[in-house]
């Protein structure tokens, strides 16, 4: 089992954790901002990129493999940066491996269960025939035609991939619709983490609510909140100014 993962700068350890359908280059632009002051070092979460396919994909197993991977990277104090399911990643790290976190920003994401929001996205992938398929331009009409709109059709197909050509899917889709309950489930555990934790929302996301508070006092008694106006859940790529000076601020401010 091996996590996919690319290096860039020198500095404190920053570990970057995208989301659900994404990949290490989702949070990109935060990690060339960050390396001009850290070591950031953003993964392919497993079932995810270039990183193996595993068939249990619960977040206390994924935490637990990015430990994993960092210790055999040498590392073993780090500040944690995730998006979506990467922050209950993070969040589920904090909480299972404190000792490894000396500061957590979770992007737009709260330890606790959401509802179904991706079936319209499953059935839209799963429409795509592999075998057949002809060109990329096909499998964005065929995603479109599905109710997706342009820019997550474009988010999505990063994942659709030729090898030998033949088309392949980079994450494993049907692992993880098998997993999904465990996916959108809150966190595992009663523990909490006392270090500095940062959430951030985007102003127009409904990922986190106010009545989501109690459970993220309760989890992360320290925790602290930003919101950046006029964005939705993609709020890093949609103001990544404004998201990434916060988190390297936030970041820059708990280093001792």
């Amino acid at each position: 089992m091996s996590i996919n993962f690319k290096r860039i700068g020198q500095g404190q350890p920053v570990i970057l954790i995208h989301g659900l359908f994404g990949n290490l280059d989702n949070l990109g632009r935060l990690a060339r901002h960050l390396s001009e002051n850290f070591e950031v070092i953003s993964v392919d979460l497993p079932n995810h990129g270039l990183s193996s396919h595993i068939e249990k994909f619960d977040y206390p197993k994924l935490a637990a493999k990015i430990v994993k991977r960092l210790t055999s990277l040498g590392l073993n104090q780090c500040h944690f940066v995730g998006h979506s399911m990467g922050g209950k990643v993070a969040m589920q790290l904090a909480l299972d491996f404190p000792q490894w976190v000396k500061s957590l920003v979770v992007a737009d994401i709260a330890p606790v269960t959401y509802s179904h929001r991706h079936t319209h996205i499953f059935d839209a992938l799963n429409a795509i025939d592999l075998t057949s398929l002809a060109n990329r331009s096909e499998a964005t009409a065929i995603v479109t035609d599905h109710g997706i709109d342009a820019g997550t059709a474009q988010f999505l197909l990063k994942n659709l991939a030729q090898e030998n050509n033949a088309f392949v899917w980079r994450c494993n889709i049907a692992n993880l619709a098998t997993n999904y309950e465990s996916i959108i489930g809150g966190l595992t555990g009663s523990h909490t983490f006392d270090g500095a934790t940062l959430f951030i929302k985007g102003e127009n996301s409904d990922y986190i609510l106010s009545e989501h508070r109690p459970q993220i006092m309760q989890h992360f008694p320290k925790a602290q909140a930003k919101i950046i106006q006029g964005t939705g859940h993609w709020l890093h790529a949609e103001k990544p100014a404004s998201f990434n000076k916060i988190v390297g601020d936030f970041i820059a401010k708990n280093l001792d």
